[in-house]
C-alpha cells in the first residue's frame, strides 16, 4: 500500500529542492515553481529535475518534445502508439528519465485549455505506469497529483473555461476556434486518475517490466486498452468473472486460472524438475500473459516453466488475494491444526473457495509421491512457493513479515494435504 499523499504545501517544498529552475527573457529570469508546473506550448532547454548526467539532460529535452507530440501540442510525422513506444522504451532503458517523464507530464496536464491534448497526456501517464514505477522519493509527488485527479471533472472543466475567458480578454482571435479546445474529447480525467492510482499501486511494488526484450507496440497497445478494459491480471476475481460473463456464461471458474493450469499439466509439468520453484523466460511470459490477455493460448509452447511462470504471476498480482485479508489472522493462527485451516477455506465467499480449491487441487496432483521423485518439489517446497501468491502479510515490520512467513506456508501446507478437493474434477 502508498502512503498518505503528501499535502500541496510539501509538494511544493519539494519542487523547490528538486526543480531545475527554469529563465526566460534576455535578462535570463526564473521562472516561477507554477509556471514552471503549468502547461507549456514551447520547448525546452534544459532538464525540468535537476541531474548531473549529460546524457539525462540530452534526453529530457528530446523527450518534451515527444510528450507534446503524443499530446498533440507538437506535430510529428509518426504516429501516435510509434511516440509512446520511443518514449517508453528510452525511460525503460534509462532509469534516470522516469521521473522527467512523469515530471513533464504533470506539467502538460496542469492548466492545460484543450481537452483532447489533456486527455491524451493522462493517456500516456497510463501507459507509462504499465512499463515503469517513478524513483521511491518522487512516488508521494506523483500519488498527490494523481489523488487530487480523482473527482476532478467539474473542477477541469471550469477551470479550462476560467483559463479560456482569461486568454479571450487578452487576444482577440475566431472564437469558434477557441471553443473547440473545450470539446470533450477521450474520457472523463477521473477515469485516467483512477486507472492511474490503481497502476501506481501496483508497479511501486511490483517494479514494472522485467526481461530484456524492449517495449513492442503491442505491449503499447495493450496497456492503453486496459485504461478502459481491465487486465485478467492485476483485477478483482470479480472483475474477471465479469469479463468472461459474455465469452464463457457458464464457468465457475477464471478462464486464465483453468487454461493455465491445463497447460502446465499438457506440458509435463508434473514430471519437470523444479517445476513453481525455477522460473521461465521473462521474455516469454510476458509475451505470453499478453496472449493470454487477449483469451489466446499459442501451440507453439514447449517449456512448461512459461505457463507456470504466469500462474503465480497471476495469482500474485490480483487485486485481492485468493484468502481476502479478513481471513489472514485465522490463517495464520491455525496453521498447525489441520481441521481449523480446512475450516477456514469454508468460510471464504464461494469464489475465492472454489478459486483456492482449484488451486489446492491442482498442487495435489504434485504433490503425490510419484511426481515428487521427478519434480524434486514435495508439499513443503510446493508450500513455500505458492503461500505468497496467495496470502499477503500487511505488516512492515521485516521480524513479523519473517514469523508470518513460515506460519503461511504451514497453513497451505495443512490444506494441500487435508483439504478435500474432489468435488473440483467436475468443475470448470
Amino acid at each position: 500500500t502508498l502512503r498518505k499523499p503528501i499535502s500541496q504545501s510539501s509538494m511544493a517544498d519539494w519542487a523547490s529542492k528538486n526543480l531545475n529552475m527554469h529563465t526566460q527573457g534576455i535578462f535570463r529570469r526564473r521562472i516561477s515553481i507554477s509556471n514552471m508546473l503549468s502547461w507549456n506550448g514551447g520547448s525546452i532547454k534544459k532538464p525540468m529535475l535537476i541531474t548531473s548526467n549529460r546524457t539525462i539532460k540530452k534526453e529530457a529535452c528530446e523527450m518534451f518534445k515527444l510528450v507534446q507530440s503524443y499530446m498533440g501540442d507538437r506535430q510529428t510525422r509518426m504516429d501516435r502508439n510509434h511516440v509512446a513506444l520511443v518514449t517508453v522504451t528510452k525511460c525503460w532503458s534509462m532509469q534516470g528519465l522516469r521521473d522527467e517523464l512523469y515530471i513533464q507530464l504533470i506539467r502538460q496536464t496542469t492548466d492545460n485549455m484543450c481537452y483532447r491534448s489533456l486527455a491524451w497526456g493522462w493517456e500516456l501517464m497510463a501507459i507509462s505506469l504499465a512499463f515503469f514505477s517513478p524513483s521511491p522519493k518522487f512516488q508521494s509527488y506523483l500519488e498527490g497529483y494523481i489523488y487530487r485527479h480523482l473527482d476532478s471533472d467539474e473542477n477541469i472543466a471550469q477551470r479550462i473555461k476560467e483559463l479560456l475567458d482569461l486568454k479571450n480578454k487578452k487576444v482577440t482571435k475566431s472564437r469558434k476556434k477557441r471553443k473547440q479546445n473545450t470539446e470533450d474529447e477521450g474520457l472523463p480525467i477521473s477515469t485516467y486518475a483512477k486507472y492511474c492510482y490503481r497502476k501506481l499501486q501496483k508497479v511501486a511494488v511490483t517494479g514494472g517490466k522485467k526481461g530484456l526484450r524492449k517495449p513492442t507496440v503491442e505491449e503499447i497497445t495493450h496497456a492503453r486498452n486496459a485504461i478502459i478494459t481491465p487486465s485478467l491480471f492485476g483485477s478483482s476475481l470479480e472483475e474477471i468473472m465479469l469479463r468472461q460473463q459474455d465469452m464463457y456464461p457458464g464457468n465457475k471458474l477464471p478462464w486464465v486460472q483453468t487454461q493455465l493450469s491445463q497447460q502446465v499439466l499438457a506440458l509435463g509439468g508434473e514430471q519437470t524438475e523444479g517445476i513453481f520453484r525455477i522460473p521461465g523466460d521473462i521474455d516469454e511470459v510476458n509475451a505470453l500473459k499478453l496472449q493470454v490477455d487477449q483469451w489466446r493460448i499459442p501451440s507453439s509452447l514447449s517449456d512448461p516453466n512459461i505457463p507456470a511462470s504466469l500462474l503465480k504471476l497471476w495469482y500474485r498480482e490480483l487485486e485481492e488475494p485468493v484468502i481476502p485479508q479478513q481471513f489472514y489472522k485465522e490463517c495464520i493462527s491455525n496453521y498447525e491444526n489441520p481441521d481449523a485451516a480446512v475450516a477456514v477455506v469454508q468460510l471464504l465467499p464461494e469464489l475465492n473457495r472454489l478459486v483456492l480449491c482449484y488451486l489446492i487441487h491442482f498442487l495435489q496432483i504434485f504433490a503425490q509421491p510419484s511426481n515428487v521423485g521427478r519434480t524434486k518439489m514435495d508439499v513443503n517446497n510446493l508450500a513455500m512457493v505458492m503461500a505468497p501468491n496467495c496470502l499477503r502479510c500487511q505488516s512492515d515490520d521485516p521480524r513479523v513479515i519473517f514469523e508470518n512467513t513460515r506460519k503461511e506456508m504451514s497453513f497451505l501446507r495443512m490444506l494441500i494435504v487435508h483439504l478435500d478437493t474432489s468435488f473440483i474434477k467436475g468443475l470448470v
